[in-house]
């Protein structure tokens, strides 16, 4: 190493560590901070946002005209592209979590115990959260503002192509948070497009407390591989919709044919369907049919290209394949445990659902399919923080610590005990 890039890595690594000193003092005070004093500052960012459009425009199409010299898809130049109608959606955004309820300070299962003492359970924020994302400049203001309302202080680390936007938004935050009394070190924005000040991120465990990845396969793996700070993620979305030989046709047909179509490349879209065998012949023709329409190509194992006749048929590699595109992997099984057991071996523990009118049998597979969300009789796509209620979401989480399936505002919260005596003394 040169000893230019010598003193370029030491400055890099002086930055992030006083980044890293100064979210830590700052989530000091936001923990503490009322439920009144974050809705203020959350309210003053939206209408930053609102106020400030034609700067974040003109930023954004900074960041537009360099994709589109570096030869970026059309895909990724549409998430990163930020409309006055997106702009508008964002501050809507903002002050919808406005509207939730702060789980901050909230206590739960107060109990009086035989010795005298009164036991609860307290919400309290994480700390400090790093979010390392890429793209969409919208995650943002997404992530600042769950943080924040979370009572959390935040690292935000957005893609190199949308740094001028991610700029831009994080000016509107840092002004609606001072306006509000509180600091803008609460919410910061890695300045640089360095990729090694992820590197470092990953690594600061003093000043943060978890990660969370939101972005491609390669970019989650990456922080799953290096972190050494906890992080909240989930790798691959390989979600299955089982339809059980006691399944009502209509739901079956049309659930399997939302899981898929709804949106192709939302983590929550099927990517395999299990039928049993004694309701294949009724079934799968009817999704056949309704995908073809849909232009979805059905890749299926030896009895569903005999029960379909002119499919492709599957590989090995289709069963453990996030098509994240109109492509559906089937595959005919003879028996529950059967379907369960392809769900263990191939699935990414995101979304299993069962269609079925048997109580038994749904009893069995919410209790045995080991994923995140466990649907029964509904359709995979529906996992969402929004539509659980939880407002909104920062990501979905397959681990089982310290959260599990969509991560709303509580998910970014953890516990402590509330201890609560009389002169209470152990003899």
């Amino acid at each position: 190493m040169s000893l230019a890039s010598q003193h370029e890595q030491k400055d890099l690594a002086t930055y992030m560590q006083a980044l890293g000193e100064r979210a830590r003092a700052a989530s000091q005070t936001i923990a503490l901070a009322d439920t009144h004093t974050k809705n203020q500052a959350l309210l003053a960012i939206a209408e930053q946002l609102d106020q400030q459009q034609a700067a974040l425009l003109a930023a954004n199409a900074i960041d537009m005209q360099h994709a589109r010299e570096r030869n970026i898809s059309s895909a990724l130049l549409d998430r990163l592209e930020l409309t006055p109608a997106r702009l508008q959606a964002m501050s809507d955004g903002v002050r919808q979590i406005a509207g939730l309820p702060d789980p901050v300070g909230a206590v739960s299962e107060t109990r009086r115990q035989p010795n005298g003492l009164d036991i609860g359970r307290m919400r309290v924020p994480l700390g400090v959260i790093g979010i390392i994302y890429e793209s969409r400049p919208n995650v943002t203001a997404d992530a600042a503002v769950l943080c924040l309302k979370s009572g959390n202080a935040v690292i935000l680390r957005g893609g190199s192509e949308a740094l001028q936007s991610n700029q831009a938004i994080a000016t509107c935050i840092n002004a609606g948070l001072e306006s509000a009394g509180l600091s803008g070190d609460v919410v910061q924005v890695i300045e640089t497009p360095d990729r090694e000040a992820v590197g470092i991120l990953l690594t600061m465990t003093e000043s943060v407390d978890v990660l969370i990845p939101r972005g491609g396969k390669g970019l989650v793996a990456r922080v799953a591989a290096e972190a050494r700070v906890p992080v909240i993620k989930h790798l691959d979305g390989i979600c299955h919709v089982f339809i059980d030989e006691f399944a009502d046709e209509q739901k079956a047909v049309e659930i399997a044919v939302n899981s898929k179509t709804y949106r192709y490349g939302i983590c929550g879209a099927m990517e395999t369907l299990l039928v049993a065998a004694p309701i294949a012949e009724q079934v799968l023709p009817q999704i056949q049919m309704r995908l073809d329409t849909a232009g979805v190509e059905i890749r299926g194992c030896e009895q569903t290209c005999q029960i379909l006749g002119n499919v492709t048929a599957a590989t090995p590699d289709d069963w453990a394949t996030e098509y994240l595109a109109p492509i559906v992997s089937v595959r005919v099984v003879d028996t529950p445990d059967q379907a369960m057991a392809h769900i263990a071996q191939y699935g990414s523990s995101h979304t299993d659902a069962i269609v079925t009118e048997n109580i038994a049998r749904a009893r069995q597979f919410v209790r045995t399919v080991d994923s995140s969300s466990v649907m029964v009789n509904a359709a995979t796509c529906f996992a969402d923080g929004y539509q659980y209620g939880l407002g909104a979401e920062i990501g979905i989480s397959t681990d089982r610590l310290h959260v599990r399936g969509p991560v709303g505002l509580e998910g970014l919260t953890t516990e402590k005990y509330v201890v609560t005596g009389d002169g209470t003394i152990r003899t």
